[in-house]
């Protein structure tokens, strides 16, 4: 798969042990945070800097063909992520069989915090949301949200996608405004680096991931595919643009696309967020 960036200002992050759970302004700072833990609560003194880092695909940043022939390219892709929580668990967690995770300790980002994926050329690495002292050990997995912010650029929006797009000498200027909230329960990072394993006075990541070709598809991948057998595509979305332009939030989209496109755009919603490759447990939250 492909891969992503963000941008995160401002957050507190806060360590702790011993628990279960599961569960058109820039951003103007790229300054990462970091937050002190407290030996009270972690319990021990074999500490690291565990690294929390949000991704997307690199098609975000550098554009690309949608399964039915869309070139895309994206101004803004804003989500503002909550609860964005690291655990180490033990049996490890699995999302898709596991009701709850067993955490033995976790660290958590405290402050909902609106990012844009979309920012960023080919270079560019998953940026660094926040970093915070931990406890040793390996992180196997994460949880978030994805909220309504109160402010800022996609106000009221847990989701908004803002770019152009082009076909057979036709262009879209769109902007998508997804009001449904979603939570995200992940286990291990798959990839090609292994992720989350903290030695004391060392350093180690774990990434929130993102994966859009599931909207749209990819002309890339066999249409016999799964993931563009399942895609929207963009097409039903051109259809409804007027005048070269499109700006909808989720209420215009029940009504002005087709029953069968909006009940598959749903669908679709909650399989956008993984962890590398890895598969996480989907919950809507909120219209």
């Amino acid at each position: 798969m492909k891969k992503h960036l963000v941008i995160l200002a401002g957050i507190g992050l806060i360590a702790s042990g011993g628990v279960q759970g599961c569960s058109e302004n820039q951003p103007t700072s790229t300054q990462s945070p970091v937050a002190e833990s407290s030996p009270a609560t972690t319990g021990t003194t074999d500490t690291g800097t565990l690294e929390i880092r949000a991704n997307g695909e690199d098609f975000v940043r550098q554009g690309f063909t949608s399964k039915d022939g869309w070139k895309i390219s994206f101004e803004n892709v804003y989500t503002t992520l909550s609860d964005i929580t690291a655990y180490q668990t033990e049996p490890p967690y699995d999302p898709q069989k596991d009701k709850d995770l067993r955490a033995k300790q976790q660290v958590r980002l405290d402050k909902p915090q609106t990012v844009d994926l979309a920012m960023g050329d080919e270079k560019a690495e998953p940026v660094l949301v926040g970093e915070v002292s931990a406890p040793a050990g390996r992180y196997n997995a994460l949880s978030w949200r994805m909220v309504k912010p109160a402010e800022g650029p996609a106000k009221g929006y847990p989701l908004l996608l803002r770019g152009k797009a082009t076909k057979d000498g036709k262009t879209v200027d769109f902007t998508l405004r997804i009001d449904q909230e979603m939570a995200f329960s992940c286990g291990d990072f798959v990839g090609d680096d292994r992720k989350g394993i903290l030695k004391p006075g060392d350093r180690a990541d774990l990434e929130a991931t993102f994966h859009f070709d599931h909207l749209f598809g990819d002309a890339d991948t066999p249409m016999t595919d799964d993931l563009n057998r399942k895609a929207l595509g963009f097409e039903p979305l051109a259809a409804i643009a007027q005048n070269g332009k499109l700006d909808v939030d989720m209420s215009a989209l029940k009504q002005q696309l087709s029953p069968e496109d909006f009940k598959k755009l749903e669908a679709i919603l909650p399989s956008l967020g993984h962890v590398g490759e890895g598969h996480c447990k989907e919950t809507l939250t909120q219209a």
